[in-house]
């Protein structure tokens, strides 16, 4: 049930809009002055918010700037009597979202608060699918190694620069390709990502750039590459050692001129991508052994991020841990799973060879296989 506040002094319009938006399954609060207004609006949460732009002692065009500096996601409509007209069209341009002029069209109030009321709710839903998608992809850590990281995304993210993230298979490449693109200008925008080793060689061209229909055999119809998918958005290009070098020379000239052409086409398609590639490869030694072109490497390596494996910063541990017991106990479904401190100290004296995917792997089979507590007769036993 969404939820309105009314702000108007005069208590027969207070009455008359609340018992028309009750019978219309509304919530509503009234307050006679700006004062109490501001008050209500500060200790509860509101879809929307009618305010008279003609009060005593504050007025509305003072009310309304102080909610939209708290919370400028709460739609704010004007309620103005003759003469106020042009002080409503302004609040409008600075942000109000929508004015009504007394005597007040009661048709029009209602189509007015259920499109207001409807919009917070959809920024409420974006907001929390949000936190999610950012949950999801969180990086955990307060080692020192890991706030270098963080450092250097919060730095490169807002920029264009193109980002070579670098380090051992588990140590979360992936999540740090998704929170330079959370964190970026293009966040609105796809995030395309793209397993160069998965897609075998002669078919990543066309999963890279795309094709026409009948450009070969199995081309049934015209397909989208990802770099036009990514248009506007972030190209995460994974395991880019695993490219093959035909392949490599097309990507070089998508960087380098800001297009493209489908496979079977001599069409140009100008896009607008931000590459961020990611390897556990030493290029320098690919180069060396022409297996990785050099004036690739120098395009997409304008900031290296090397992310160290889990050996490199044993103290993080316990936070990772408690992580992935909170994680594995929402996906159960199941209470949390305690952990005592042998356990904990025997976690970090192993070899993580696997990294933070194998720890994330250890913990799920330990919430399965031990007792209430995992010990560390647990991890000797399990791991």
């Amino acid at each position: 049930m969404a939820k309105i506040l009314i702000i108007d002094d005069e208590r027969s319009i207070r009455n008359t809009i609340k018992e028309i938006l009750e019978f219309d399954k509304f919530e509503v609060e009234t307050a006679e002055d700006g004062e109490k207004g501001l008050e209500l609006f500060k200790s509860k949460p509101f879809d929307a918010i009618l305010c008279d732009i003609k009060l005593p002692r504050m007025d509305g065009h003072e009310i309304f700037k102080t909610i939209h500096e708290l919370n400028p996601d709460i739609p704010v409509i004007m309620i103005s009597g003759h003469g106020n007209i042009e002080t409503a069209v302004d609040l409008i341009k600075n942000g109000a979202y929508d004015y009504l002029e007394k005597p007040i069209d009661l048709n029009r109030l209602l189509i007015a608060v259920k499109n207001a009321s409807e919009k917070k709710q959809l920024v409420n839903k974006t907001q929390e699918l949000s936190k999610k998608v950012n949950k999801k992809y969180e990086i955990i850590g307060e080692s020192k190694a890991i706030k270098e990281v963080k450092s250097l995304i919060e730095k490169v993210a807002p920029t264009e620069a193109r980002v070579l993230i670098t380090g051992a298979n588990g140590t979360g490449k992936e999540l740090v390709a998704h929170w330079i693109h959370e964190k970026s200008n293009r966040n609105n925008n796809l995030f395309v990502e793209v397993n160069c080793a998965a897609i075998p060689s002669e078919l990543i061209e066309s999963e890279l750039f795309g094709h026409e229909k009948g450009s070969f055999t199995s081309a049934v119809k015209q397909h989208k590459g990802k770099f036009e998918q990514a248009d506007g958005g972030t190209l995460f290009l994974d395991e880019i050692g695993d490219m093959s070098l035909n392949a490599q020379a097309k990507v070089l000239r998508a960087l380098q001129e800001n297009k493209i052409s489908r496979i079977g086409s001599d069409k140009d398609i100008h896009v607008n991508v931000r590459v961020i590639a990611a390897t556990n490869q030493d290029l320098m030694q690919m180069i060396a052994e022409k297996r990785f072109r050099e004036d690739l490497y120098h395009r997409l390596s304008v900031v290296v991020i090397k992310v160290p494996s889990l050996n490199d910063r044993i103290e993080d541990i316990d936070l990772l841990v408690d992580h992935f017991l909170n994680q594995i106990a929402g996906e159960y479904h199941t209470p949390k799973k305690e952990i005592d401190k042998s356990a904990i100290d025997a976690l970090k004296k192993h070899n993580w060879t696997g990294n933070i995917r194998e720890l994330r792997n250890v913990i799920e089979r330990l919430v399965i296989l031990s007792d209430k507590t995992i010990t560390g007769k647990d991890v000797e036993k399990f791991l």
